[in-house]
């Protein structure tokens, strides 16, 4: 089945100047590379759903760590690495 689109006089001359400085060998061959950065960008995105849904499902079960108790655990790591650092450098 053959696709035919429309793509605006912005987007034609931009696909034409990609094939016209050798970029491209082709139009199509610019509309396929489109194509496959959309499909990439739609598996990120469905893939950052099913993260934030499951992310979702730990809050709502109870599996989560409050915030102030991850800050705190942070913050005493940081402090830590940073006084052996001072030690090692003295």
């Amino acid at each position: 089945m053959a696709i035919s689109a429309d793509l605006g006089k912005v987007l034609e001359a931009y696909v034409c100047k990609l094939v016209e400085e050798g970029r491209y060998g082709s139009k199509s061959e610019v509309l396929r590379e489109g194509v496959r950065l959309v499909q990439e960008r739609e598996q990120r995105l469905a893939a950052l759903d099913e993260m934030v849904a499951a992310g979702l499902k730990d809050v709502d079960e109870g599996r989560t760590i409050p915030a102030e108790e991850v800050f705190d655990r942070l913050e005493k790591k940081y402090r830590e690495m940073a006084k052996k650092s001072k030690l090692s450098s003295s």
